[in-house]
């Protein structure tokens, strides 16, 4: 009986069988190189981790985590070399909420760069953990 269901539905099993196997890895392996605000300090504060801010200059100048470095991510790839200071230690990037950031990890890892960590939830997760934000200029 369930074989026969299978057989009259196929496509739908077939969807079925793609969101399951998109969902398992963005579970297993989507959160792979992404770093909470609680362990981000931690990396910060005990192995100086360099912060990278892919926000615009406008938000970065309303408040951003200390030391943190602006490069907006509309001209991202091209700002890759001047990042390159920061290529052989852990590197943080972080935007609003996570999901432009994960794409300039994307672009520093092909670039070279050895240790690149995603912020989950960006700046609102940090604002939210109640971690401070700065409004002054490196």
């Amino acid at each position: 009986m369930l074989l026969e269901f299978v057989g009259n539905h196929w496509v739908l099993f077939a969807a079925l069988g793609v969101i399951l196997g998109l969902l398992t890895f963005s579970l297993i392996i989507g959160e792979k190189g992404s770093v909470d605000p609680g362990a981000a300090t931690l990396m910060i504060n005990q192995r100086d981790a360099a912060v990278i801010d892919v926000r615009s200059a406008a938000d970065f100048a309303k408040g951003h985590i200390i030391n943190a470095v602006n490069v907006p991510m509309n001209g991202f790839k091209k700002q890759t070399a001047a990042l390159s200071r920061y290529k052989d230690g852990p590197v943080i990037v972080n935007c609003r909420s996570g999901s432009q950031s994960q794409a300039a990890c994307h672009v520093l890892r092909k670039a070279g760069f050895n240790e690149v960590y995603n912020l989950k939830g960006g700046i609102m997760a940090w604002e939210a953990a109640n971690l401070p934000l700065t409004r002054k200029k490196r």
